[in-house]
Formats: structure tokens, sequence, C-alpha cells
């Protein structure tokens, strides 16, 4: 028992230590950047040993956090949803198991799409379910925005030289990431070896380079700067031939995950450089070179040692001077000199240099060599280099050997003299330049004036002494000595000699006066220094002159003025320039004043036209302007200028108008100035007169002149356009007449109505007369369109329409004239009434009717000459009167008028009168259907209105000025009318005796009788006044109905009048 109870026991404590499954993968958020290579870590542990575990990876939206999206499993081939099976199923996303409870998630190429939160889950193999079977992290997908640039190129350079190459790198990432930008070296021989590592800036800012490079970096012959906040610059110096290959720049971009690794989210490399490098030759050559190897006492001799070898900056040699055994200097790779003890005191001198032109050119010149310098120069190089084990090794070459000899000095001096002008004029700078060729020592110069040309050697006795003048003279050590006849005048700097060039010398004599005219002479003297210091003496070896002769012209001479114009006649707003044309040309020493002079047009007097002239303007010596007392318009900007001689004075006047026409002149006045500053005037001109006359432009104005013929109706609008097609400037401004002629032959046009140029309106007397004041309209659509309108035509308005246009501008002053007036094409208007349409049905019919029935006329209008037409009709019978029988004249018809009513609706108003009167007895009964049906109707027939019947149509319109007048008439066709007499009857026989009438119906009903008669003469009369009342207040009465006289057929009742419904239409 006790042996059961411990192994119950044992076995209940296993069960509780059964370790629990917990499933980890990388903490989040991951944050890749999109197309890289994602991989996620995931870990199992607490399960059953010795069973493998699978994995299965999921994922899920952001926008959809519950929904499951399967991606790959390592159990299951098809886990796969469709979204990610193409990506599963070419290996684009895989799963790598690294052991039996880890595996690792590969998205070889990232898409923002991925971005979202992945489970790992592993399936249960322990047979109960104890801990967590999945865990999760997030993904976040950012753009790739690292860019790496550098040029692809080909660099050659020579072994030992300094390479350098840039590269660009940079990112807009907005999370916290660090950059690794490194150098690497590809060689072109094996492109399947993996490049060598130059150097590289870590993310952590640590310079690290590869194995070979490390020592040229500890040396400083291998550098990597960052010189901005995206460049990085790679620096080799003294190449190798090792570095030789294809050169590229990549950078990586990091980021720190949670769990403190850094990932390395994007990789990219620029494009490559090839480099070549050509080893270098540590051999030399030595070369002396001089321009002549002949050379004279006192010039200078000069010796080019040249170096040729390969790299000679980097590179350490030595050069030493030998004159005939004898050392002269010794330069070494600092450049410094060291000179031989013969030679110390030459250099000290100035009389020797030594020194390093560049890099392989050493330069010996002696100056003003000695008869003891002639010999034999050599140049000896040596070079030092150390060798690998840190010693100095000496390699010497010398050159070949360079003879020099040096004559005896003698002086072959030429002398030549010149002048800036043989000829100069009074204030201009007279300068003499002597030229010494050959010299070989110092040169002192005297200048000498002679007042008089010599006569020659020609006769034997000399006529006339000349007066020779000491000038200047210019000492060899640069002492200029003036004479006492030119002191005054070099104090004051009108005297100048200068030594210009080591041969060059020359005299200027500044504001020439006419007593310099004469001979100059230039000696020239050359000299040697012998003996050494202290004792040095100078000795003369040779002397030449050269004479030269000048002529002063005095200004006054040739001193003129002229005025001219190009354009003497201009118009008003136009420029003009005038110009003043001073000669000789100008001189600082002997300035001109000028001044221009003005006489406005009409101010002439006297027979000669001559006038008083004010001035405008003065240039005076002093470059400056002075404005006279006479001013041109206001409206007229005036400009002054002179050219850069100072000869041409010109007046430009702009806007020009009235007050600018008139004569112009120029004068100007000479002056001298004194070598104390003092002023003379010298001379007075005055120009030619200009006359400038200011004329009104041209006209341009056109008006359209094309003719029209324009037909209107009556009370119709007129429109009548006045085009101007061109005008003389854009600053025109119009005034436009209306015109009307009303028929030919007329004496004058009537004016309608005047339109300003300031927009006002004046209506001229003939509008007042016709009263188209309120009916004319003038409008200016536009500054060259001008349209008259006439409202409501009537035919008295025809005529021929124009209009005249005045061109109005104004001129610099700001005075407005007429330029030009023009009219425009004429325009016949005709007002004419409508055209007569007028047409009346011209039927002819036969009507039989009995005696005592209706007979009903009608009179129809088809057409009508305008809708607003009224009419006046009338009916008219014609009858056949029967003449005695003793005459024999034929019947005679007789024309009677029936009805008729005017165009006012007024009954009897229209052309005839009719004979049986309207009232309440009348038979007549009167009907308008529409605007075009008539009717009348005869009741109660008798024998009597038997003939021929028509109406008569009269259309009427209404004028614009509110008057009816007659247009057309027109009848209509006839209807005969023939009436029937009745046979005697019963009834005819009662009704015609009153007595038995009476008896038979009248007394049987006496009360009925009486009762309706008293109603139909009650409501007759209450009509009746109706009526007139309406006739009294003047309204149409066209649309009612004539009440028409009925007649019972019984004639057992009085005729009564009675209005029926629908009588008024």
């Amino acid at each position: 028992m006790a042996t059961g109870a411990l192994l119950l026991a044992c076995a209940l404590l296993a069960g509780v230590a059964v370790a629990q499954r917990v499933v980890t993968v990388q903490s989040g958020p991951l944050v890749r950047t999109e197309g890289s290579h994602v991989t996620i870590l995931c870990n199992v542990t607490g399960y059953k040993e010795g069973v493998e575990q699978d994995f299965e990876w999921s994922m899920y939206l952001p926008s959809v956090p519950d929904r499951e999206i399967r991606i790959v499993s390592t159990a299951q081939p098809n886990y796969a949803y469709a979204v990610y099976a193409q990506r599963a199923n070419s290996k684009e996303i895989y799963v790598e198991r690294l052991a039996g409870d880890s595996a690792m998630l590969h998205i070889t190429k990232v898409q923002a799409k991925d971005q979202g939160l992945f489970e790992c889950y592993t399936p249960n193999t322990d047979g109960h379910y104890l801990g967590s079977y999945s865990a999760r992290t997030n993904l976040t997908v950012i753009a790739d925005s690292l860019t790496v640039t550098a040029p692809a190129q080909t660099l050659s350079k020579v072994e030992g030289d300094t390479l350098q190459l840039t590269c660009e790198v940079s990112r807009t990432t907005l999370q916290h990431t660090h950059l690794s930008v490194g150098w690497y070296l590809r060689s072109p021989e094996d492109a399947a070896a993996p490049p060598q590592e130059l150097v590289t800036l870590s993310r952590d800012f640590v310079l690290r380079s590869g194995g070979p490079y490390r020592q040229r970096m500890a040396a400083g012959d291998l550098r990597l700067d960052k010189t901005s906040a995206t460049s990085y610059r790679l620096t080799i110096h003294k190449l190798q031939p090792v570095d030789q290959g294809l050169l590229y720049c990549q950078a990586a971009e990091w980021i720190q995950d949670t769990d403190g690794s850094w990932f390395a989210m994007t990789r990219k490399q620029s494009d490559k450089t090839q480099l070549r490098i050509q080893p270098t030759d540590r051999d030399f050559s030595i070369q002396v070179s001089t321009e002549r190897r002949s050379f004279t006492a006192g010039e200078p001799l000069e010796l080019h040692c040249t170096i040729e070898a390969q790299n000679v900056p980097e590179r350490f040699f030595s050069v030493s001077w030998v004159f005939s055994s004898s050392p002269v200097a010794v330069v070494g790779p600092s450049a410094v000199p060291v000179l031989g003890p013969d030679y110390v005191s030459r250099e000290a001198a100035g009389h020797m240099t030594v020194r390093k032109e560049s890099a392989n050119v050493h330069l010996l010149k002696l100056q003003h060599l000695r008869p003891e310098d002639a010999g034999k120069y050599i140049c000896r190089v040596t070079e030092r280099e150390k060798t690998p084990t840190g010693d100095f090794i000496d390699r010497s070459k010398r050159s070949r050997n360079v003879q020099i000899t040096v004559q005896p000095l003698k002086s072959n001096i030429t002398v030549s003299l010149s002048s800036n002008s043989s000829e100069a004029l009074e204030g201009d700078v007279i300068q003499l330049t002597c030229s010494v060729q050959a010299t070989t020592g110092p040169l002192s110069v005297a200048w000498q004036w002679t007042d008089k040309q010599a006569t020659g050697p020609s006769l034997e006795v000399v006529e006339e002494v000349e007066e020779v003048v000491e000038v200047a003279s210019f000492d060899r050590d640069g002492t200029v000595w003036h004479s006492p006849s030119y002191s005054e005048r070099s104090s004051y700097g009108e005297i100048r000699v200068e030594k210009v060039r080591a041969d060059t010398f020359s005299l200027s004599l500044y504001n020439a006066l006419p007593g310099d005219e004469g001979q100059y002479r230039c000696t020239a003297t050359e000299w040697l220094q012998t003996g050494t210091e202290p004792e040095l003496n100078w000795e003369k070896i040779g002397e030449k002159s050269a004479t030269k002769t000048v002529t002063v012209k005095t200004v006054e001479s040739s001193f003129m003025v002229s005025a001219s114009s190009r354009t003497p006649s201009v118009t008003f707003g136009d420029s003009f320039d005038l110009l003043c044309l001073v000669k000789p040309r100008h001189n600082a020493r002997v300035p001109t004043s000028v001044t221009w002079r003005f006489m406005p047009a009409g101010t002439e007097t006297g027979d000669d036209n001559q006038g008083e002239f004010k001035d405008l303007v003065t240039f005076t010596r002093e470059g400056t302007l002075q404005w006279g007392e006479q001013l041109l318009g206001l409206g007229t900007r005036t400009t002054v200028d002179r050219s850069h001689s100072n000869t041409n004075f010109r007046l430009s006047v702009t806007r020009a108008g009235r007050r600018e026409a008139g004569k112009y002149q120029c004068t100007a006045d000479l002056w001298r100035r004194n070598y104390d500053n003092s002023w003379s005037k010298v001379a007075n001109r005055t120009s030619n007169l200009l006359g400038i006359s200011v004329l009104q432009p041209e006209s341009k104005l056109r008006v359209q002149k094309t003719n029209h013929s324009q037909v209107f109706l009556e009370d119709s609008r007129v429109r009548i356009n006045c085009s101007i097609s061109s005008q003389t400037s854009q600053d025109s401004q119009h005034a436009v007449l209306w015109y009307v002629r009303r028929a030919t032959g007329s004496e004058a046009d009537e004016l309608l109505l005047r339109i300003e140029r300031s927009g006002a309106f004046e209506y001229g007397a003939y509008a007042e007369e016709e009263r188209l004041r309120r009916r004319v309209q003038a409008e200016r659509l536009s500054t060259r369109l001008y349209v008259l309108t006439l409202n409501r035509a009537e035919s008295s308005d025809s005529g021929t329409y124009y209009c005249l246009v005045e061109e109005w501008l104004s001129d610099p002053d700001g005075a407005w004239y007429r330029l030009s007036r023009e009219s425009s094409g004429f325009t016949q208007v005709l007002v004419r009434q409508p055209e007569i349409r007028l047409q009346v049905e011209e039927l002819e019919s036969n009507v039989t009717v009995e005696e005592s029935a209706s007979i009903r006329l009608g009179c129809s209008i088809p057409s009508q000459s305008s809708r607003d037409s009224r009419f006046s009709v009338s009916w008219y019978v014609e009858r056949a009167e029967d003449e005695d029988d003793d005459d024999e004249q034929p019947d005679e018809e007789e024309t009677e008028c029936v009805f008729s009513i005017g165009h006012d609706a007024v009954f009897g108003n229209g052309n005839c009168i009719p004979r049986e009167e309207p009232g309440p007895n009348s038979r007549l009964q009167f009907e308008r259907m529409t605007s075009d049906q008539y009717s009348l109707t005869i009741q109660g027939a008798r024998p009597t209105d038997a003939g021929r019947y028509y109406c008569h149509v009269e259309e009427w319109l209404l004028n614009p000025r509110n008057a009816w007048y007659h247009l057309a008439t027109n009848n209509s066709g006839f209807t005969i009318v023939n009436v029937m007499q009745q046979v005697s009857t019963l009834q005819s026989v009662v009704c015609s005796n009153n007595s038995l009438f009476y008896f038979v119906f009248f007394y049987p009903f006496p009360i009925f009788g009486i009762l309706l008669i008293a109603v139909l003469l009650v409501r007759y009369k209450s009509r009746n006044n109706s009526k007139s009342q309406e006739g009294k207040n003047g309204a149409p009465l066209l649309w009612i109905k004539e009440p028409h006289l009925s007649y019972s057929p019984t004639c057992l009742d009085p005729p009564a009048l009675s209005l029926h419904p629908g009588s008024v239409d």
C-alpha cells in the first residue's frame, strides 16, 4: 500500500511539473523599406521533446483587424490565401526552418500592402493544451528614399598622384535612421572576386578601413571626409598600381528595432568609376638651355636647367650650378639657394638671381656680364630617395658643358625721335618720344629746343644764328632737371619728362602755346660703371642725338561754328534735333562754351526780319548747363547733350508746338586756360540761322463713304451708322454732326444734332421744328462708331441722312484745335405706309327669300395690310328704277346705303349715311363674329328689299402721331336678293282687320299681354340706356352687336327691341 501511494504521489508531481508552451516572435513594430528582404523569427518552447514543430504564418490588415489572411505553412503546401498564393508558390515568400522548434519567415521583396500584424501559430503536438500557441508582431512598410549617386567616369592617373571622388547620399525617411557609407574597389581582372573595402563610415560614425589599407589610412594617405549634409569625399594620396580597378560608393540605411538590434533596411551602390594608374619611371635626365652663347659685357645671361622625369613634384632633387669647376649656387629640395663665396656680393647687389621657377625648371641669371664671366657652365642634379628599409640613397647626373663668351663693351646705340603729331593744335599736348636702341649700360637723356631750323650747310656762311634752349634732362640715376626757362611751367605740370621704358624716354608739353613751335633735339648718352665697391666710376661710352620739328597751329585760325537740322519742318507733337558743330576738336586746355539762342516766329521786326534772340541754354566751359531766360512751351520737353569729344552740341525738342517755331542759332566762345589756372577768352563765333516750322499734322481722318438705301415702315426704328475707318492719332477726339436732306434742290441741309468731342449733345433747329427731339437718339458705340436712331419713324422722316465728323487734337501746350472734317456717305431713308394687302371676298351669290323672312348678308376680309388695321364697313344695294312708259330710256340703277359702321365702331359713322335710322323699330341686325368676319341681317324682308347687295370696306391705320388715316378701300362681290310676295290666307285676313284681330286674339288675354309688354318695355329701356351711356363715354362699340328688330310672324305682338345673349362679342 505504501508503495502504491508513493507512486501515485510521484505521478501527480510529475504531472504538475509539465512545462508550459510559449511561442515568441521578434518584438515589433518592425519598420522595413518597400522592396527590401524582410525576415521574422519565430521560436517555440515548452513542448514535448522529440516532436518537430510546425509553423503557420498569417497576417491581419490594419483596415480589417479581425480578418485572418493566411500566408504560408510548414505543414500545408496550399495553406496561403489567394492574395498570397502566387507569391508563396514563386518562393517570394517562404519559411526557413532553423531547427525543430525555430523557423524564420522570409519576404524577399516586401510590398506596401504587406503592412500589418503578422502572427506565428504552432499547432499543438502535446495531446493537451497548456500555454500560448501563437505570437504576433507588427510590420510597418515605408517608402525607400535612399539615394546614392556618383558620376560614372574613367580616370587615368600616374603613380603617386592624388585621387578625389565624391558620393552624394540622401534619404527622406521620417523615422530615426542611421547611415553607413563606404568606398569599395573591385578588381577588373577577377569580376567574381569579392570587392575590397577601402574605407567605411559606420552607422555609429566610426571610420574603419580594409586590411590592406589600414596602414595607408593611419599614414594619412587614405581619407573619407563628410563635406556637407549629403556629400562624402574619398581622398587617396600617393596612388599605387594596386589601387587600379572599379571604385564605387555603397550606402546602407539602418534602423534600430525594439530589441535594441540594428537592421539594414536597404543598401544601394553608386555608379562605378574606372581608375587606371600608370606606374612611374624613376630615371631622369637634365638639359641646360640659353637663348644664345655669345654676349657683350653688360648684357644679362639666363641659364635654364630642366629636369625631365615623372612625378617630379613628389621627388626630392637638388640642383648645383658650377662655373669652370667653381661652385656658383646649390638649390636643395626646399628651393633655398646656397651661393658660392665669389657670388655672394653680386647677389646682394641684385646682379645675380638663382631660383626654382617650377618643379622641374631652375634658373641662373647673371645681370651685367663681365669679361671674366666667360667660360663653361654645368648643371648637376642629385635625387635623394628613401628605401623601404628607411635609408636614403643619392643618384646624381650632370648636364653637358655650356660655353659662354663675353665680348668687351662697345657702344652701338642709335637714337630716334618721334612725336604724336608734327602739327599740334594750340592747347593740345606735344609729346616727343626718344627711343634708344642697342643699349648695354645706363642712359642719360637731354632735351633741347631751337627757335628756328638751320639753313643748312649749303652756304658757307650761316645766315641766321640758331637759339638753342635747354628744356630738361633725365640723368642716368633717374634725376630730372628742368631749365630756368621752363621751370615755372613745369611747376604747374605743363612740362613732364618721363622714362617710359629702359630704352624709351618722353617729353610732354601740355597746353601747347604758339611759342612752343620749333625744333626739338634728344641727346642720349650711354654710361658704363667701372671699378668695384666702394670705388665705383662711370665712363661715357657713346652719345647720339636726333631732332624733330613741331609746328603749333593757333586755335583761333581754325575755330568755326555751324548749325544744322535734318527736320526744318515738323508737325505738332513731333521731335526735332538741332546740331551745333564746333571745330576744332575739344581740348580741355582750350575749351569752348556753347549757347543755343532762339527767336520765336512772328517776333521779327523791320524789313530785314531781324528780331531779338534770347538764350535758351549754355554749355559752360566747365561742362555744366546754364538755362537762359527764354523757355519753350509748357508741354515741351527740351534735352541737351554733347558728344564725348565736345564738338557736337545737340538741342532736342520733343512734343513741339506753336511756341517752338522760330529761328535758332548757336554761339561759341573759345577760352584758353593758362598754366596758372587763369582763363582768357580767345575768340567768339556765331553759327548760321536755323528756321524751324511747326505745322499741324496731316490729317488721316477717313469716314466710311458707302451710300445706302433703306426702306422702313411707319412706326419702325431707323438706325444709321457713322463709321470712322482711320484717324490721325490714337489721341484724336471727334465731334459728329448729323444732317438730313429732305428733297433734291432744297436750300440747305438741316442739322439734326451735334455731338461734341466731350460727349455733350446739342440739337439743331430742325429737330425742334419737326418735333424730332423726343424721337431722335444718338449713340457712341465705340471711339470710331456712332449711331443715329429715329424712333417711331414717320413718312415725313424720309430723306437723305449723313454725318459730318470733325477731328480734334491737342497740341503740346494742351490747347485743342480742329484738324479736319469729313462727311460720310449718304443713307437714303424712305419711310412708307404699309403695303396695301386689303382683300374682300368677291364671290357673287343669289339669295331668294320669302316676304317677312330674314336676309343675311356676309362680308369677309381674308387679307389686311397690317395686324393693327381697323375697318369701316358699309353695305350698299343697287335697285333698278322703272321710268314712265313714255320714256324709251333703259332702266337706271339706284345705289342706296343700307348700313354703315365706322373704324371707331360707331354705327352710322362710316362712309355713307343709311336711309333707315337705327333704333328700336329698325329691321337691321349687325354682327362681327371675328376681326375679319362681318354680317348684316335684314329681318322682315319686303319686296322692296330686293336688289344687288355688296359691302364696302375701308382700311384705317394709326400713324405715329396717333392720328387715324385712310389706307385702302375694297368692295365685295354682289349678292342678288329676291323677295317672294305671300298669298292671302285666313291668318293674313285676320291680321289685316284690326277689329277682328283684337276681338279674336287680344281680349282673351288682356292680362297676359299687358304683363308681357311691360316686361319687354322695361328690359328694352334698360339696355338702351346702357348702350347710350357707353357711346357717350367714347367706348368702342365695334364689339357690340346692333340690337335687331324682331316682328312676330303672327303679327300678334307689337314690334319689340331685344338684345339676345351673346350680342356682345
